[in-house]
Order: C-alpha cells, then sequence, then structure tokens
C-alpha cells in the first residue's frame, strides 16, 4: 500500500513539474529536452532506489580522514581512486555499469596557534563509467573544497622521538564544504548512483573528533566527523553522513628512514536523501571497510599508499557495490 502511495504522489509531481511526460506500459519516459526535465530520474517501476552519497561528490574528505594516522601538520598532495559497480536498471538482474572515482587533493594541517589547526582538503575529480554497451561518460573538474578548523583539548608532548610515557591527544573541530564542484542533475538521468558529480551542490557543515595515544613507538588513533547536509539549486539533499575508524600502528626505525605499517576499520552512514522537501524511499546506506596502509618517512617528507575493501554493505538494496578504495599521499611535515 505505502508503495502504491508513494507512487501516485511521484507521478502527481511529474505532471506537474514535467507536462511532457508519457507512458508506455508500465515503464514512464520523459522529454529529457524539455526545460522540465528535472524529475526524469525518479524510478518507481517495481523497487525503489537507494541513493548514497558514498563516492563522486562525497570524496573530498570524510570517511578517508582529514589527516594521516600519525596526526602530524602537513601540506601535501593525496590521491583517491575507488572502484564500483552499479545496477543499469532496478532488476537484479540488470547489468552492471563499472564505475571509476578519481580524485587529487592538496590538502594539509596547518597549525595556528600551539593548540589550534586548520584542515584544508581542495579536491579535483576525474571520473569516468561504463555502461553495458561499452558507451563511456566522463566527467572532470574543481570538487567542493573542505575547510575545518581543530583544537587540541589534550596535546601529545613526546619526552623524545620515541615517546617512552604514553601520551594522549584530543582535537575538536568543525567546519564548512563549499560547493565550489559542478552538479549536474542531468548526470543522473537513467542512472542508479546521484553520485556521479563533481560536487553535491551545497554548503555543508562538518563536525569533527580526533583521538589517539602513542607509547613508545606504537600508537592507537581514531577519528570520528558528522556531516550536514543541506539543500542543492536543485532542490536535492543528500542525507547526513557519518564516519568513523579507528587504526593502530607500530613504527620501525632504519637509518633516516622510518617505516609505520597501519591496520585499521573504518564504517560510514548515510541518512535518507530528500527531493522536494520529500524524504526518497530508501536512500539509507551504510558500509563498513577494512583498512592497511603503510606511511615511510624521511626527514620531513613523509609518502603513504592506502588500501580500503568492504568487509559489509549495504548500497542501494545491492544495486550499488565498493569494490575498493586506494590512496597515495605525499606530504610535507610541518
Amino acid at each position: 500500500m505505502m508503495n502504491v502511495l508513494q507512487n501516485i504522489r511521484i507521478l502527481y509531481l511529474l505532471l506537474i513539474f514535467n507536462p511532457a511526460i508519457f507512458t508506455y506500459g508500465n515503464d514512464i519516459s520523459v522529454d529529457v529536452d524539455s526545460p522540465n526535465h528535472c524529475l526524469a530520474h525518479f524510478h518507481f517501476l517495481e523497487d525503489d532506489f537507494d541513493f548514497c552519497d558514498t563516492c563522486g561528490c562525497g570524496s573530498s574528505g570524510g570517511s578517508m580522514g582529514y589527516g594521516t594516522a600519525l596526526n602530524k601538520n602537513f601540506m601535501g598532495l593525496r590521491y583517491i581512486g575507488q572502484a564500483y559497480r552499479s545496477r543499469d536498471g532496478i532488476f537484479n538482474n540488470s547489468p552492471w555499469i563499472n564505475e571509476n572515482f578519481n580524485t587529487i587533493q592538496a590538502w594539509g594541517n596547518f597549525p595556528v596557534t600551539k593548540r589550534a589547526i586548520v584542515n584544508v582538503i581542495a579536491p579535483y575529480q576525474f571520473h569516468n563509467r561504463v555502461f553495458p554497451d561499452q558507451t563511456e561518460q566522463k566527467i572532470s573538474g574543481l570538487g567542493d573544497i573542505s575547510m575545518l578548523a581543530f583544537y587540541n583539548l589534550i596535546k601529545a608532548t613526546p619526552d623524545s622521538i620515541i615517546s617512552i610515557k604514553p601520551e594522549h591527544y584530543l582535537q575538536l573541530g568543525g567546519g564548512l564544504k563549499l560547493p565550489t564542484g559542478k552538479y549536474d542533475k542531468a548526470n543522473n538521468t537513467g542512472s542508479v548512483n546521484p553520485s556521479f558529480q563533481l560536487g553535491n551542490g551545497s554548503w555543508d557543515y562538518i563536525l569533527a573528533m580526533n583521538y589517539g595515544f602513542s607509547h613508545r613507538n606504537w600508537g592507537i588513533s581514531t577519528m570520528f566527523n558528522y556531516t550536514i547536509k543541506t539543500k542543492n539549486p536543485k532542490d536535492y539533499q543528500f542525507g547526513n553522513q557519518f564516519n568513523y575508524g579507528i587504526n593502530t600502528f607500530k613504527t620501525y626505525y632504519v637509518s633516516d628512514l622510518a617505516f609505520t605499517p597501519i591496520i585499521g576499520l573504518a564504517g560510514e552512514n548515510y541518512a535518507a536523501n530528500r527531493e522536494f522537501d520529500m524524504k526518497v524511499a530508501n536512500t539509507k546506506g551504510s558500509i563498513f571497510l577494512g583498512k592497511l596502509s603503510l606511511e615511510t618517512a624521511y626527514q620531513n617528507y613523509s609518502l603513504g599508499l592506502v588500501g580500503m575493501v568492504p568487509i559489509d554493505q549495504n548500497l542501494n538494496n545491492g544495486k550499488v557495490e565498493l569494490m575498493h578504495r586506494v590512496s597515495v599521499y605525499l606530504n610535507i611535515n610541518l
């Protein structure tokens, strides 16, 4: 009964905002040349869609963290590559679309005072996806810039290069994600993944916390951040997003080089999306990931490699799947 009411509601909206609509059998088609085709990506044949901000425009930070596991002040470049596949249709046997989301970020943690730092991430996105007929779609350009300020409530002050006694740190922060990346609703037409975008088109607010401790040459770091997302000019609003992660690491020294293998877990949870102030059905999502990385340091330079694979995921009722994420960064420690 609820699905029937939902279908009637969406059909009503389509008739109001898009008089160019026509029907054939059980399908609904839209003249995409019409200036009112903005609702063309609604699908309601027999299944509901889950739209999750897991990739594409959501890759400006967040789930990958606003810093390294070693909690250093730095400036540098980071590459993030994400491989997804999504169903080209609403049925369980619909063919798959291969999607690759690539991001190069200029990023850094910059000290302002002894206890305050500012984090800045400026991403450049270049995404592509291959449809079942082997046609390809590509988009590229500036993504959404994020800026956060962190305050060290507890600041680690090691008594030597290798801390003899346990040292703790606790950072609380908040900031903004700016709508500097282009949001093009046409990219979503006929797709189950609305995150194939350079940006989500909205001003978003970020709350974050980092906590960790180290003892001798090993340690644990944790991160939590919550993004409050607002409506963009196209009347679409991605759901709020909660990210969390924990890493454990140990540093080994060989001459002037330091090697730090890191193993961790991370999770992401997404609230329901909204369009025209109405909740889009079944748009919640979650994913739980395993993480393995290695950071190598020489003097003030550090090189990091990160790999993440899903342990458990529920994206779009199985119609969107993360295959893997990889990241490479080169930083100058400040």
